[in-house]
C-alpha cells in the first residue's frame, strides 16, 4: 500500500488524474466518496465570466468559495482529487481519529497501575479502530463536499484546471473566465531519494490512514509533527516503532525542553529513537523488509513491515500552468506578498501553497484575507496574524506568537515566566503533571510576545493566550480573569501571579514595610 505503487486494486477508489487512494471500498468510504468526489457528478456550464475562480478545494479553496459565494459572488471551484483535501481525507480528521483511538487503548492499558483501575491486556482491535475513523470521516465529510457547495451557489468543477491565460482557466475541456482567482491547491507528502525505497514501497499520510492490519514493525522516517504523532499512536496500539531522525530530538522546531518531554513519554510508550541518523537504503530480503541507517560512522539493520515517510512536504505547483498565467513559483511553492497577491495581480494564494503555516486553520484564514483583498481592494496583511499550532502527541506542545529565540531576533528584550504543571492541581489530579507553561513578555511589561504549553489537551487551551495577544490584554489581565476551580487552565493565572510577584523587588517591598509600619 503505498504511492510508489499505483496499481488500482478492486477495493480502491481513485479519482481520474489523482494521485490520492481511498482504501478499503466500504461502506464508509463509499459514503465518503459520494461527498468529495461523486462518481456520478456532471460539471456545470460555465457562466460568462466569475467574480472567482478557486483551484483547489482543502479548506483554503472551500473558505474562499464559500465565503465569496455568500456575499454574492458568482465562484467556480476546481478539484482534481477529493474535495476537503488533506485535512478530512487524509490528514487532521483521520489522524486525530486514531490518535484518540490509542489514547483510550493507553489508559486501558495503564488503568490498574494509574488509578487502581481494572487491568487490561493488549488485545485491541486494530482494525475496529480504523474501521471507527472512516465512520466518522464519512460522518464529517458533507460538510466539505461537492453537493454543499452546489447547493451554496458555487460551481463545482472536478477535473484538472489550469491556466491557459492570466486571466482563464481551463477544465473538464471547459474554458472559465475570471477577474479575480485564487490558487488553493495545497502541499503532498515528499519522500527522500533513499534508495530501494520507492521499491520496497512504503506509507505517507495519505496511505496510513487506508490499514486494517496493525504492522508488527514500523520504522518512521522523520520526527517531526506527523511522524511523533503516528509514531506514538502505534506504539501505544501495539507496534513495535523506530523513528530514524537525522535532527538531535524530535519536533526540532519546538522548545527543546517541551520536545524532551514529548521523547520522553514517547520513550514510556515504547518508541525507539534514533538521532542523528539517516536512512542509507532499503532492501527486500527473503519477504522481509530491510532499512540500513547510517549511525555514528556506522551501518544498521532495521526490520521492517512496514515504512511511514514523514520528512516534509512538497507544494502542488504541477500541472497548473502557472506560465501561462504569468505566475512566479519555485520548488517552495507560489510566491505571494504580505497581501497574499501573485506576481500576476488577478491572482492570489492562500494555505501550503503559499504559507510557511501549513495548518488548517491557516489556510482558513488566509482565505478570509484573501477574500478580503481580491474582491473588495482590501489591505489585510497575512502578517498580521496572531498564529497558533498543536502537536497531538501526548502530551501535546501547543505554541502561540513568537519564541524566544524569535522575540530577541525581532529586537525584543523578554521576560520569561515558566510554570511547571506541578504547581497546578487539576493536573495532579489528573495524574497529567508531564509539562509546563512557558509564556514570552516584553520586557518591564505584561505584553504577551509567544507562549508554549505543553499538557494533555495543550490545543484547547493555547486560544486562551491567543485571545489576549489578538485584543492586546496582557498577562496581568488574565491573572484578573476568574478560572473556575480546579482546571488545567489555572496554569494560566498561576503564570500571571508568578508574574506579578517577581514584579516584588527588594526595593518595592521595601517600600511596602514601611508602609505597613506607619499604618499599624
Amino acid at each position: 500500500m503505498s504511492l510508489s505503487t499505483p496499481a488500482r486494486r478492486p477495493d480502491t477508489v481513485e479519482p481520474a488524474g489523482g494521485n490520492l487512494r481511498i482504501e478499503p471500498f466500504d461502506e464508509h468510504n463509499r459514503k465518503l466518496l459520494e461527498n468529495v468526489h461523486p462518481p456520478r457528478w456532471v460539471n456545470p456550464t460555465p457562466k460568462d465570466r466569475y467574480h472567482l475562480v478557486v483551484i483547489g478545494a482543502g479548506t483554503g479553496g472551500l473558505v474562499s468559495a464559500a465565503g465569496a459565494a455568500g456575499l454574492g459572488a458568482k465562484v467556480a471551484l476546481i478539484e482534481r482529487h477529493f474535495m476537503g483535501g488533506d485535512c478530512l481525507n487524509v490528514g487532521c480528521v483521520p489522524s486525530k481519529g486514531i490518535i484518540r483511538a490509542a489514547r483510550a487503548w493507553q489508559e486501558a492499558a495503564t488503568a490498574r497501575q494509574v488509578f487502581g483501575g481494572p487491568s487490561a491486556a493488549r488485545d485491541g482491535d486494530f482494525g475496529a479502530a480504523m474501521e471507527r475513523m472512516r465512520r466518522l470521516r464519512a460522518r464529517l465529510s458533507p460538510i466539505d463536499g461537492a453537493p454543499r457547495f452546489r447547493d451554496l451557489g458555487v460551481d463545482v468543477f472536478l477535473g484538472q484546471g489550469r491556466f491557459v491565460a492570466p486571466d482563464r482557466v481551463e477544465v473538464d475541456g471547459k474554458s472559465l473566465r475570471f477577474r479575480r482567482a485564487i490558487i488553493a491547491t495545497g502541499a503532498r507528502a515528499a519522500a527522500p531519494p533513499i534508495p530501494g525505497l520507492a521499491e520496497a514501497g512504503y506509507l505517507t499520510n495519505e496511505t496510513i490512514f487506508s490499514l486494517t492490519q496493525l504492522p508488527a514493525r514500523l520504522v518512521v522516517i522523520g520526527a517531526g509533527p506527523i511522524g511523533c504523532e503516528m509514531a506514538q499512536a502505534f506504539a501505544r496500539f501495539g507496534s513495535a516503532v523506530t523513528v530514524v531522525s537525522n535532527a538531535p530530538h524530535v519536533l526540532p522546531r519546538e522548545d527543546a525542553e517541551a520536545a524532551a518531554i514529548v521523547e520522553r513519554v514517547m520513550q514510556h510508550d515504547g518508541v525507539t529513537f534514533l538521532h542523528g541518523s539517516r536512512v542509507v537504503r532499503v532492501e527486500r530480503q527473503g519477504g522481509e523488509t530491510m532499512v540500513y541507517v547510517q549511525r555514528d560512522g556506522r551501518e544498521e539493520r532495521i526490520p521492517a513491515e512496514q515504512i511511514l515517510v514523514a520528512v516534509g512536504r512538497a507544494p502542488n505547483v504541477e500541472g497548473l500552468g502557472l506560465e501561462a498565467a504569468g505566475v512566479v513559483y519555485s520548488e517552495a511553492g507560489v510566491a505571494v506578498d504580505d497581501r497574499l497577491r501573485t506576481s500576476n495581480r488577478r491572482i492570489y494564494a492562500v494555505g501550503d501553497i503559499a504559507s510557511e503555516y501549513q495548518f488548517t486553520h491557516a489556510a482558513d484564514f488566509l482565505a478570509r484575507i484573501a477574500i478580503q483583498n481580491s474582491l473588495f481592494f482590501g489591505r489585510a496583511r497575512a502578517s498580521r496574524l496572531v498564529m497558533p499550532w498543536c502537536t497531538y502527541t501526548s502530551p501535546e506542545i501547543a505554541h502561540v506568537g513568537m519564541y524566544e529565540k524569535d522575540a530577541v531576533a525581532a529586537g525584543h528584550a523578554v521576560d520569561t515566566v515558566t510554570l511547571p504543571l506541578e504547581e497546578v492541581d487539576r493536573a495532579v489530579l489528573d495524574g497529567e503533571t508531564d509539562g509546563f507553561l512557558r509564556v514570552h513578555l516584553k520586557r518591564g511589561t505584561d505584553q504577551i510576545l509567544g507562549a508554549t504549553l505543553v499538557a494533555e489537551h495543550a490545543g484547547d487551551m493555547i486560544s486562551e493566550i491567543g485571545v489576549a495577544m489578538v485584543n492586546g490584554v496582557g498577562l496581568s489581565g488574565i491573572g484578573r480573569t476568574i478560572h473556575p476551580y480546579p482546571t488545567q487552565a489555572e496554569a494560566f493565572r498561576k503564570a500571571a501571579d508568578t508574574w506579578r510577584r517577581g514584579k516584588l523587588t527588594p526595593k518595592v517591598r521595601k517600600v511596602f514595610a514601611l508602609f505597613f509600619r506607619l499604618f499599624r
